[in-house]
């Protein structure tokens, strides 16, 4: 397919952030046009790319999915298949395929000020043919991490294990675990994922932990949107259990941080009550951070621990010291015998769908750059870039996002201008420099936060991963702040 044409706007990426921004420039800026380039072979993205056992959302779809499409399927928790089948009747629904390019690789945007244009150079990956499109706003949709492998750690001596080592992110398709032991190094959501849908066929499976999580089960069919249902229109049931869940997720947020001690206390209360007294959950599943410093992990209808309790799992909270021919020794000297280490030991995030960037013959470096509302950078005009939330819903904010570049889009058709930049005023020159995302403590943001860009301490040079603030800001702030500035 040739795409060697210049569009209005270029989505980059058909995750569930693109098909979203797709919809919204469709339906709010009629008239535009757009054209979605996706790296790989089909939509879908994080959904697509995973495939192990028991792959499924951490957090639930009445705020996972998009506020203008009511998920209706009885799992609010769902799996990776129905998130799948959700994204394509989307798009089916919009007539959003045409608009999609698949098998496109974008490496390189370059923006000229002369005439206020981005050229992106764009490689065929089933013709190997490189070519270049223009647009006058890109709209990045890539998502957080890179698709090209998962972070694994150094472990001394896993060249010479005999077993299969495999991360989560490059899971083998033929990969057979039936009746196999298996050692799943990490607790964070994936590992809580893996252990208790491999349990099912396997001899036995081991979490190995360095340090223990939180974690909270909550059903898996959501019944206060059950009932929603019985009393209401889906769109009405929707709304409404959209509107429960946000506010749910930003009270347990505020009361994480406002009360932490209590917080911890029932949370690690309440894996008691699941596994019993005679489980060791001081040394399993206390941690020793605040929660919400890391993500909660999500265990629905109790499966982690209904595994541990009939036998067919189990936890081990220790270091390791090398791995061997036939499995894990620990620093404990504990040896914890293996056919299969699956390492799920994180994401190595990127910035911007690891692209490189350039505007007007210069480089761009985004750590250099200050976050405007967490969307868009200091100085780089007609980008916009998707990023949700780390204490909420992805799409929470991946739909404020794009009702907000709507907005800038209409407002530069109605002012007849052909540029936006984001531009620091007199008063905000001497900021106090912020990290991106504040109060974190997970590893995978540790490790990347140096490379992303500072957020200041006044609106809007703040990325506040805070709904209701971000409602107001998207939906109510002037387009024309007197910081966004308009060129023709």
């Amino acid at each position: 397919m040739n795409i060697d044409n210049h569009f209005d706007v270029i989505i980059i990426g058909a995750g569930i952030s693109g098909i979203g921004a797709a919809y919204h420039l469709q339906t709010m800026c009629k008239g535009r046009s757009f054209k979605i380039l996706e790296g790989r072979a089909t939509f879908g993205g994080t959904w697509d790319l995973f495939k192990y056992p028991g792959v499924r959302s951490d957090s639930d779809m009445h705020t996972l999915g998009y506020r203008f499409k009511p998920w209706t399927a009885d799992k609010a928790i769902a799996d990776g298949p129905a998130i799948l089948d959700y994204l394509e009747e989307t798009i089916r629904e919009n007539n959003l395929e045409q608009k999609i390019n698949y098998n496109q690789h974008v490496s390189r945007a370059q923006w000229s000020s002369q005439n206020s244009r981005w050229t992106l150079t764009v490689t065929d990956k089933t013709t190997g043919v490189t070519s270049e499109s223009t647009c006058g706003y890109l709209f990045m949709c890539s998502g957080y991490y890179s698709y090209k492998q998962g972070f694994t750690p150094e472990f001394p001596g896993i060249d010479q294990f005999k077993g299969k080592v495999v991360h989560p992110q490059q899971w083998p398709q033929d990969l057979d675990y039936k009746n196999k032991r298996v050692v799943v190094i990490g607790s964070g959501a994936t590992a809580v994922t893996l252990v208790p849908a491999m349990a099912k066929d396997a001899a036995r499976v081991t979490m190995l932990q360095r340090s223990p999580t939180y974690m909270f089960s909550r059903p898996a069919v959501d019944p206060f949107a059950k009932r929603m249902r019985r009393i209401w229109p889906k769109k009405i049931a929707y709304a409404l259990t959209r509107i429960e869940n946000t506010t749910r997720q930003q009270e347990l947020y505020k009361l994480c941080r406002e009360a932490p001690e209590g917080v911890k206390q029932v949370l690690i209360d309440s894996v008691r009550l699941e596994l019993g007294p005679d489980f060791d959950v001081d040394k399993h599943f206390t941690p020793s951070y605040n929660p919400w410093d890391q993500r909660l992990c999500l265990i629905p209808d109790s499966d982690l621990f209904v595994a541990i309790k009939s036998g067919k799992a189990d936890i081990v909270t220790d270091t390791i010291k090398t791995i061997t021919t036939t499995g894990v020794e620990l620093d404990s000297g504990e040896h914890l015998d293996a056919d299969i280490i699956v390492t799920a030991t994180g994401l190595n995030l990127c910035t911007l769908g690891e692209m490189e960037f350039v505007v007007d013959s210069q480089p761009v470096d985004f750590a250099k750059t200050w976050t405007y509302k967490g969307f868009a950078f200091s100085n780089i005009p007609n980008l916009a870039s998707s990023w949700g939330y780390i204490n909420a819903s992805w799409t929470l904010r991946a739909d404020l996002t794009c009702e907000y570049v709507c907005r800038l889009l209409n407002h530069m058709r109605k002012s007849k201008t052909a540029a936006c930049t984001p531009t620091l005023r007199d008063e905000d020159q001497n900021m106090p420099e912020r990290k991106w995302i504040e109060v974190f403590s997970s590893g995978y943001m540790k490790r990347m936060m140096h490379k992303m860009p500072k957020q200041g301490d006044h609106e809007p040079w703040i990325n506040p991963q805070n709904y209701e603030l971000d409602k107001k800001m998207f939906r109510k702030s002037p387009v024309d702040d007197g910081v966004m500035l308009f060129t023709k």
